[in-house]
């Protein structure tokens, strides 16, 4: 039972990994952009939820909806004004752009938070959990981390398969030169799709503030995990995105259950081992 355990917790941390990796899955699949500066954000929302609820006394509910909605409205602003004008035939100019704003937030970070791990107390969530039996326990913020995955996922793929929106979304990521003939505006739609990766980011670094300690150093392991599990479970595929989280999480725990130091390992090795088996992934949509 320890071993079926071990696999219950990380399909639950896969669900944190999920929501690392649907903003960034998103942004490739409409603007074939890689943002290296994905994992940052998610550190800045969980700094941002720190400052908000561990040092301003903000109440949890405001401060849950205040965080994804300010990441949201950056996000898009970003998009506009700086993203937009690298964006094109050439992939170096975003790649460059988005690395140099990595170590802007990272500085930044530092110098407004210092370099002391950080971690925002949940009260009884950090120890509420189901017993199932068998000596397996599903803590109560795992299981919301997991089930909020589910719900972006589905809320995403809803917006982009059954809205007016996901329309031009799609028709902005199927033929970027066409859209303008047709009255849009790519520039509004690619910062749309930022904007509602970036909403996802905010609920990533929600989770990631009460989950586990983190650092302004953090972000380009958010990313690593973000980049692993959007390869895993095929590029532009929202619901290959969760099956490659559960995946990376699964291997995760089963590597610490055989000795602490393989967790991030065997996590590693797995990605390798599918990248060699299915290049594109599990299930791809490009």
């Amino acid at each position: 039972m320890v071993w079926v355990n071990a696999i219950v917790q990380g399909m639950l941390l896969g669900g944190l990994y999920a929501l690392f990796a649907a903003g960034l899955s998103l942004m490739f699949g409409v603007m074939r952009f890689v943002n290296l500066a994905h994992g940052d954000f998610i550190v800045t929302a969980a700094y941002l939820m720190l400052a908000l609820v561990g040092m301003l006394n903000v109440h949890w509910a405001f401060a849950i909806l205040l965080v994804p909605a300010v990441l949201g409205a950056a996000g898009y602003f970003n998009q506009r004004i700086l993203l937009n004008r690298v964006l094109g035939g050439d992939l170096l100019p975003p790649v460059l752009v988005t690395f140099g704003l990595s170590i802007i937030i990272q500085n930044a970070l530092l110098e407004v938070f210092s370099a002391d791990s950080q971690r925002l107390n949940a009260g009884w969530l950090d120890t509420a959990s189901f017993q199932l039996g068998g000596g397996i326990a599903i803590g109560a913020l795992p299981l919301m981390m997991f089930l909020a995955a589910v719900a972006v996922i589905g809320g995403l793929q809803f917006i982009f398969y059954k809205t007016a929106l996901g329309r031009m979304l799609r028709a902005t990521s199927d033929d970027p030169a066409m859209v303008p003939l047709m009255g849009g505006n790519n520039g509004h739609v690619f910062a749309i799709a930022t904007l509602l990766a970036s909403v996802v980011v905010g609920i990533a670094g929600i989770f990631l503030a009460v989950k586990t300690n983190f650092d302004p150093a953090a972000g380009p392991a958010r990313l690593l995990f973000a980049f692993e599990a959007v390869i895993i479970g095929g590029l532009g595929s929202l619901w290959g995105t969760l099956i490659g989280g559960v995946i990376l999480g699964v291997a995760q725990t089963l590597g610490a259950q055989i000795d602490a130091g393989y967790q991030i390992l065997a996590g590693h090795l797995v990605f390798l081992a599918i990248l060699v088996a299915r290049p594109r992934g599990l299930l791809p949509k490009m």
